[in-house]
């Protein structure tokens, strides 16, 4: 599990920022074509751990949402209802829930090449007026990934043509990670 200090830094290499951009690029994509059930990115951080250095090794957009499929539906909504600020995407339409199948796989194939699941990403795409680049975790990223002992990467594409990529021990704002 990862904790934090003040003094942790995330070294995250160029190819792996590359992957989790494109995915990005591929959900807003979808979203202007109306592919809803594409228009979200979310995936997996995978890397190592030394001492204050957090290494990002491998990313892994994942690709099966679950969250309209019981029995996740019913507490997702229930979460959107109690914590989500209403935006232009409707409740019932915001949040990820992974395929528990594709998830267990993704952190398998990782366990087998010595890396461990050090996050999770995902993408804002629309600014709000009392934060207009979205690139820090909301008060429902901070509820879901509570006690999770991960890292929640929060990719800012309200300008695709700048992304802006944040860290968060636990999606708590006052405990972000600088990233190199």
């Amino acid at each position: 599990m990862l904790t934090f200090d003040s003094d942790t830094r995330i070294v995250f290499p160029v190819e792996s920022r590359r992957i989790l951009v494109d995915h990005c690029h591929r959900a807003l994509a979808a979203h202007q074509d109306g592919r809803m059930d594409k228009s979200k990115a979310f995936g997996l951080l995978f890397g190592t751990v030394s001492g204050l250095v957090i290494t990002v090794a491998d990313c892994f957009p994942l690709e099966r949402n679950v969250r309209s499929q019981e029995p996740y539906k019913e507490h997702i909504d229930r979460m959107m209802a109690e914590h989500a600020i209403p935006s232009v995407t409707p409740l019932e339409q915001r949040g990820w829930v992974a395929d528990p199948a594709e998830l267990f796989a993704r952190i398998k194939e990782c366990r087998t090449k010595g890396l461990t699941l050090i996050g999770t990403y995902h993408m804002h795409r629309v600014g709000w007026k009392h934060d207009r680049t979205r690139d820090t975790p909301t008060k429902l990223d901070a509820v879901l990934a509570s006690e999770s002992g991960l890292l929640m990467f929060i990719i800012s594409m309200v300008d695709p043509d700048r992304p802006i990529i944040r860290a968060f021990m636990e999606g708590i704002k006052e405990k972000e990670i600088a990233i190199q």
